[in-house]
C-alpha cells in the first residue's frame, strides 16, 4: 500500500531544511488530491500547463501559490498573468517582454526564474550560458518594470549517475553565485535556486538548492491518458 498524499507531505516537510521551498507538481492530478495536500499544509503548487492550471486556480482556495514549472509559450502568458506567482522556464528575452507586457495590464509584478540547461539531453529546454548572459546584460532589461528575475532554474538528466547530477547541479550553483555578485539591476534580484525533482532532490539539495519541484513522490505516478 502506498503512502496517503497528507503523509507523503510531512515526510518531506521533516526531511528537507528549512531554507528549501517545496513545490507540490501537481500536473495531471485531480482537484482532490490538491486539495487534500492543501489541508495537509501545502500551499505551492507547480504546474506545466496553463490551461490546467487555470482551471485549477479557479477551484481552489486563493491563498495557493501557483508556479508554471513547464516550457512557456508566449501567446499564453496572458491566461496565467493575473495569477502565476512564479514561471520556472523562462528562455528568451522575448518571453520575460511578454510577461512584462501581460503583467502590466494585470497591475502586478510577476516573478520568473531563467532556465540554464544544464543536462545533456536535447529534448531538456533551457538558454545556454551565452544567451543567460545576453538577457541579464540586456540593455532594456530595467524597462521591464513588472517582472522580477528572481533566480534561476535547472533541469538535470534523466541519470542515475550521482556524479553526473552533482556536476550538473554544481554548474547552476556556480553560474548562480557568479551572477548574484555580477548583476546590479533593480528587477534582478538572485535569491532562488530551482533545481531537484522526485529523483535526484536530495543531491540538488546538497549542491545548493533552494527549491525543489517533486510530483510523483508526493502525488504519486502520473497518469497522462487525459
Amino acid at each position: 500500500m502506498t503512502n496517503s498524499i497528507t503523509t507523503n507531505i510531512a515526510t518531506f516537510k521533516k526531511q528537507i531544511p528549512e531554507q528549501v521551498t517545496l513545490v507540490a507538481v501537481s500536473k495531471t492530478k485531480p482537484i482532490e488530491d490538491l486539495q487534500e495536500a492543501y489541508s495537509a499544509g501545502q500551499r505551492i503548487f507547480g504546474e506545466n500547463k496553463i490551461q490546467e492550471m487555470a482551471e485549477k486556480w479557479e477551484k481552489l482556495p486563493k491563498d495557493i501559490e501557483w508556479h508554471m514549472i513547464g516550457h512557456v509559450q508566449t501567446n499564453k502568458v496572458k491566461y496565467m498573468a493575473p495569477f502565476v506567482h512564479l514561471i520556472h522556464a523562462v528562455d528568451s528575452f522575448r518571453l520575460l517582454n511578454e510577461i512584462n507586457k501581460q503583467a502590466l495590464k494585470n497591475n502586478r509584478i510577476i516573478h520568473c526564474l531563467l532556465q540554464l540547461k544544464i543536462a545533456e539531453e536535447d529534448s531538456k529546454f533551457g538558454l545556454s550560458l551565452r544567451d543567460l548572459t545576453s538577457i541579464l546584460k540586456h540593455p532594456e532589461l530595467s524597462d521591464l518594470k513588472n517582472v522580477m528575475i528572481t533566480g534561476f532554474m535547472g533541469m538535470a538528466t534523466f541519470t542515475s549517475n550521482e556524479n553526473q547530477l552533482k556536476n550538473e547541479f554544481s554548474y547552476l550553483k556556480e553560474q548562480f553565485s557568479i551572477f548574484k555578485k555580477e548583476i546590479d539591476q533593480p528587477n534582478v534580484q538572485l535569491n532562488t535556486l530551482s533545481m531537484g525533482m522526485s529523483g535526484d532532490y536530495s543531491i540538488a539539495i546538497s549542491c545548493g538548492s533552494t527549491m525543489i519541484r517533486v510530483g510523483s513522490a508526493i502525488f504519486g505516478a502520473r497518469n497522462y491518458r487525459k
